[in-house]
């Protein structure tokens, strides 16, 4: 409903509070200072920065040359480990010093790799953050398969023996877990791995919720604390504020950053914990939490959408409906006045032309961006039944009851052999994906739930209204997000923006 913040957020004084600190307006340092720093410090800075991140090429490329994918399997020793280990090492230092981090401040003792096989670090707050590689003695890291292809870094990871992830390969991820086991129950044969269990960046505020990866081997963990205690934060680089180049060139503005590095104890698994990763890694985020004074909160990124769990369920923080509706009014057009006419049940698919006649837009711009919120097919079509039911909770007039029954009508299916419809995974996953911003997959799990120990894999009318709308924990989340009486307005600060005219800027995507 265009609040300032979602309407969940504002029925959980707890939520709202921490959804403050993780994402608040951004404000950028100014004054007389930055701009005479940043005209004569930063480019020379920036210029000698990027000629040592070309030089770290050969020794990264020396390495591996020659090498075979099966040699390559193990790790790396003899005169390749000494010269190419230590003058990347020795660069690397070189190049952050040259961005301005005169000073790496070291606390506590950092495990060896016999002690504590994975370093896991946080808060992950900027791009600045593999700093924490040098005093680690650059241990194996995990990153995205894609980033082979970025010049310099992809040789980098090749030298670094990274292990790969497609997020766009199951496969992949499978793999990535076995080779996670198989290097930290090596027996202090492969070096240290390091993992941003956090998998993004956040503003330091608080700890998003940690992914269990770093945590499925089972084996004893060393906590690593990263600080930037400087007077002026110029290094965050988080969902809402500055891009890369903003950053880059505020920070190299500054006479001096400082970066400390906290190693904490050895954190050794229970029993409980090496059965259970996800049990693992909320431990040691509350661990890691309490030492940095900030909270541990549920939130966490599925792709470049901030979400947080309810219940069994997750919710975005800001759906994109509340996006859409903006978008909508600002180019002059009420939902309410939209025929729809969509045939329950019956998916009609639509292009981005008849999309645009239906709603009678006719900015080009407008017409894309509101197009890009629904979910397009492989010949770039959308289903008019997730229009219409957009329109519907945009439009407010309906009840909560009218409008659940509506989104059950338009996606029920009939039975074969019993004259009730029933509301099956797909439909159900794409209700709450409309209205609630909830990540498919997860719906998806929830949904089957919902069915356990019924005679049928789908939701009966009085069931899916039963969840929605007298479940005592998600009934709450569809009456404070949908709730009628909350219109959305044009705008509102803190919430992803529209720009003017109608358009839409695709959130920026910025993970690991």
């Amino acid at each position: 409903g265009q609040p300032k913040e979602s309407p969940w957020l504002l029925a959980t004084p707890t939520l709202r509070s921490r959804a403050k600190l993780l994402f608040p307006p951004s404000s950028s340092p100014g004054g007389v200072l930055f701009c005479l720093l940043g005209a004569l410090l930063a480019p020379i800075r920036v210029l000698l920065a990027f000629i040592v991140l070309f030089l770290l090429w050969p020794f990264a490329w020396l390495q591996v040359a020659g090498l075979t994918e099966e040699q390559l399997q193990e790790p790396i020793t003899g005169w390749r480990k000494t010269v190419c280990h230590n003058g990347v090492l020795g660069l690397s230092r070189l190049l952050f010093f040259l961005l301005g981090f005169l000073r790496i401040r070291v606390r506590g003792q950092r495990a060896s790799r016999l002690q504590a096989p994975v370093l896991v670090a946080a808060p992950h707050s900027t791009f600045f953050d593999p700093i924490v590689l040098l005093p680690c003695d650059l241990p194996k890291v995990v990153s995205r398969a894609e980033n082979l292809s970025v010049p310099v870094i992809g040789a980098l990871l090749r030298f670094n023996q990274a292990i790969l992830v497609s997020r766009h390969d199951p496969a992949s991820r499978r793999r990535v877990v076995e080779e996670v086991r198989r290097r930290a129950t090596s027996g202090g044969k492969w070096p240290q791995v390091l993992f941003f269990p956090e998998g993004t960046c956040s503003n330091k505020k608080a700890l998003l919720k940690f992914k269990p990866g770093a945590f499925i081997a089972g084996v004893p963990v060393q906590p690593v604390l990263i600080r930037y205690p400087n007077s002026l934060d110029t290094t965050s680089w988080a969902w809402r504020g500055p891009g890369v180049l903003k950053v880059l060139w505020l920070t190299a503005s500054q006479p001096c950053s400082i970066v400390d590095v906290e190693f904490l104890p050895v954190y050794h698994p229970s029993p409980e914990e090496s059965r259970n990763p996800t049990l693992y890694a909320n431990n040691v985020q509350r661990v890691m939490a309490q030492a940095l004074g900030i909270p541990a909160t549920e939130c966490e990124f599925v792709g470049s959408l901030p979400v947080i769990v309810v219940g069994r369920l997750k919710v975005a923080l800001e759906p994109q409906l509340w996006e859409l509706g903006k978008v909508l009014r600002k180019a002059g057009l009420s939902p309410g006045h939209v025929d729809a006419g969509a045939e329950p049940g019956r998916s009609r698919m639509i292009s981005q032309e008849e999309f645009a006649r239906q709603l009678q837009l006719s900015d080009p711009q407008t017409v894309a961006g509101a197009f890009s919120y629904f979910q397009q097919d492989a010949k770039g079509l959308v289903d008019f039944r997730d229009v219409a039911l957009a329109l519907a909770a945009l439009d407010g007039g309906r009840s909560l009851e009218e409008l659940t029954r509506l989104a059950f009508e338009l996606f029920a299916e009939e039975q074969v052999e019993a004259p009730d419809r029933l509301l099956y995974k797909d439909g159900f996953s794409t209700i709450l994906h409309l209205l609630l911003g909830s990540p498919r997959p997860a719906a998806a799990t929830l949904h089957a739930e919902l069915c356990q120990g019924g005679p049928h894999q789908g939701l009966s009318l009085c069931q899916f209204q039963d969840f929605s709308l007298h479940d005592p924990l998600h009934g709450k989340l569809f009456s404070t997000y949908l709730r009628p009486s909350q219109k959305p307005h044009a705008s509102s600060p803190g919430t992803p923006t529209a720009l003017a005219n109608g358009t839409v800027q695709a959130p920026k995507q910025k993970g690991d």
